[in-house]
């Protein structure tokens, strides 16, 4: 059985025992639960174990992953004899622990111009992207490569129009991030990727507010205006160091970030492990080969 666990969180309860036994009685129980380390769980101080033989891994790390083997050992008696016969039953679990990718958003929009050679094009471009960035401040978020490319456009039924093409990204790592993060427990992620999508927001109202004002509060349209439904918005995942995405390894947990299997290593925010040709790591979440 495979079983995902997110970092710093408990395990669920892992069942010594299969479907079929789980519906009979069970005599003299006896449970014997093995670590990935291969020694015996029981008494370990990151574990919870119960009389009926279930497991806990409490305050999961990336380290803690790997093979959890329970061994079941019953009684069997004998109805007319009152023989008995010990009998064991094994159980393997594969326990990975996993992260939620980081986000950041990929913004694509576009605007109207008299023509490409304009000088105001960089100085619309360099204030467009102040206003962005006083927007998410806040959300300690910021805009990052940005750029704009002019193109020549011929829309059917209209003259030749001139369009800036303008593509950011939004990224929760703005400098005193961290700060945001000091009242959580162990990691952040959720709470970057709560205000990423936050700030994806504010922006995108922004925009939407531009299409209003060129409608309501213009006689005569500006020389550099929005583009309407031009804004486009894709989310681009990343991998904390140690962790990778793998939906054929891992297609039960497609979407997360699972810990780098021994063999593979990951030193940055890609999102996928490397294999080490080098030599052989034996751990999970190796940050270097």
């Amino acid at each position: 059985v495979t079983v995902y666990v997110k970092v710093y969180t408990n395990s669920p309860f892992l069942v010594c025992m299969d479907l079929g036994l789980s519906q009979e009685e069970i005599i003299d129980p006896s449970y014997l639960w093995i670590g990935p380390d291969g020694k015996n769980l029981k008494g370990q101080t990151h574990t919870h174990l119960t009389e009926t033989g279930k497991l806990m891994v409490v305050g999961f790390k990336e380290s803690m992953s790997g093979t959890y083997t329970c061994t079941l050992s019953h009684k069997i008696i004998e109805t007319e004899t009152q023989d008995e016969t010990e009998v064991s039953e094994a159980y393997k679990f594969m326990v990975y622990a996993y992260r939620e990718p980081d986000y950041t958003y990929k913004i694509s929009l576009r605007f109207t111009t008299k023509e490409c050679k304009l000088a105001a094009n960089k100085q619309f471009f360099e204030e467009l992207k102040r206003i962005l960035d006083n927007i998410i401040s806040d959300l300690a978020c910021h805009v990052i490569d940005p750029s704009y490319k002019c193109h020549s456009v011929k829309i059917p039924k209209q003259n030749l129009l001139h369009e800036l093409f303008i593509t950011f990204q939004v990224n929760p790592f703005a400098p005193g991030w961290e700060e945001v993060c000091n009242h959580l427990p162990y990691d952040c992620e959720d709470e970057t990727n709560r205000r990423v999508q936050e700030a994806r927001d504010h922006i995108e109202e922004f925009v939407n507010k531009q299409t209003y004002i060129l409608k309501n509060d213009f006689i005569t349209p500006p020389t550099i205006r929005y583009v309407d439904h031009s804004f486009e918005v894709t989310r681009i995942d990343s991998c904390r160091p140690g962790f990778g995405k793998n939906d054929i390894t891992h297609n039960d947990c497609a979407s997360c970030c699972v810990v780098c299997d021994p063999g593979t290593y990951s030193p940055n925010n890609e999102v996928t492990c490397r294999t080490c040709v080098r030599t052989q790591i034996k751990q999970y979440g190796a940050k270097s080969c």
